[in-house]
Formats: structure tokens, C-alpha cells, sequence
């Protein structure tokens, strides 16, 4: 009997970018009269997309792959991957502060999982474009924020819920893939695991 086989499949690429403040995660901008900037300045590979999103105002990690299962898993919320922010946050929250973050809060689209939430340092990073504005009779702070999930703006939802708006919003790690050694901007391949 004779055994047919198919081709080789090519093998699935993985893209870390290090997405700066104010580009799109998408590779066109059809809604805007005047282009905003997006993934197509940054990144000239064909047949790669993002797998999930992050919003304009938002930095730091954006996966992009050609393989749309992979594409699916790393962005359906059901998978649960976690996704680590470092998250700048106006006002000084204690610890009392931060736990209802850890137990899960009511937002207007239902409640969130649990989040994993620490005050850090503030950490070494790039120069944001504009710079987040400074206030000196209002201090700020670093939290690093892990969730499971993934809705619209949720981070800056739920520090607002707690009464400490968002100033700036680094997504600094999806799964096992992080930013470590990724200037804003620039992106390399990145392993399958």
C-alpha cells in the first residue's frame, strides 16, 4: 500500500515587537482620516499577525505569529496565559488597597479573575513619546499586575476601580515570552514553546 504524504509544514513563526506608545496593534489604519501609526512601520514580515491586542496608549509585548491556531490560543482568554504588566499607577496604594485586585473585582462587563499584584520599584525602562505627565503634589507608583484574561483596557479599569488611575501601561511578558533585551520598537524571533 502506498502512503501519501503532505509537504512539510513550514515551521510556525513566533515575533516579539516591542510595541511603542501610540501604535496601533494592526497593520493598517482604515478608520482614521490621517494615519496613525501601526504595526507596518515597525515590522516588514510577510504573513505574520498579532496574536491578541494592545491598546494604543499601551507598551511593551505584542506577539505576532503565521499560525492562526497558535494565534488563537495565545490570545482566547479561555487558555488562561498569563500576561504580566508593569503598570504606573497615580497615587500611593498600600497592600489593603491592592486586595481586591487579588480577589477579583465587579466591572461593568462582569467580574474579573484574580489578579497576582505587588508594589515594585520603579523599573528601568525606555523614554515614552510624550512623556507621562508629572505632577509633583501627586506621587506615583509601580505595580506589577498578572492576569489570566483579557478584556478591553482591563488593567486601567481596575486600577481606576481602586481609586489609582493608570499613567503608564507596559505589558512586560505573555506566557513564557518577555521583553527582556527588546529596545521599543524593534523585534526579533522568538522560540516555540
Amino acid at each position: 500500500m502506498n502512503h501519501i504524504t503532505s509537504p512539510a509544514k513550514a515551521m510556525t513563526r513566533i515575533i516579539l515587537f516591542n510595541k511603542p506608545y501610540g501604535v496601533l496593534s494592526q497593520f493598517t489604519d482604515q478608520r482614521s482620516p490621517s494615519p496613525r501609526p501601526t504595526l507596518s512601520a515597525y515590522i516588514d514580515v510577510p504573513c505574520v499577525y498579532p496574536a491578541g491586542r494592545l491598546d494604543r496608549d499601551s507598551e511593551g509585548l505584542l506577539l505576532l505569529t503565521d499560525d492562526g491556531g497558535l494565534q488563537a490560543r495565545i490570545a482566547d482568554p479561555r487558555h488562561k496565559l498569563p500576561k504580566t504588566y508593569l503598570v504606573q499607577v497615580e497615587g500611593a496604594p498600600d497592600d489593603r488597597d491592592l486586595d481586591p485586585l487579588r480577589k477579583g473585582v465587579v466591572l461593568n462587563d462582569g467580574p474579573t479573575r484574580p489578579a497576582n499584584v505587588r508594589l515594585i520599584d520603579s523599573p528601568i525602562l525606555w523614554d515614552r513619546d510624550p512623556p507621562v505627565r508629572f505632577r509633583k503634589s501627586v506621587p506615583d507608583h509601580w505595580l506589577e499586575i498578572t492576569i489570566s484574561e483579557g478584556r478591553n483596557r482591563q488593567i486601567r479599569r481596575m486600577t481606576a476601580h481602586i481609586g489609582f488611575p493608570t499613567l503608564r501601561l507596559v505589558r512586560w511578558r505573555i506566557g513564557d515570552w518577555s521583553l527582556d533585551g527588546l529596545v521599543s520598537g524593534t523585534w526579533r524571533d522568538a522560540p516555540l514553546r
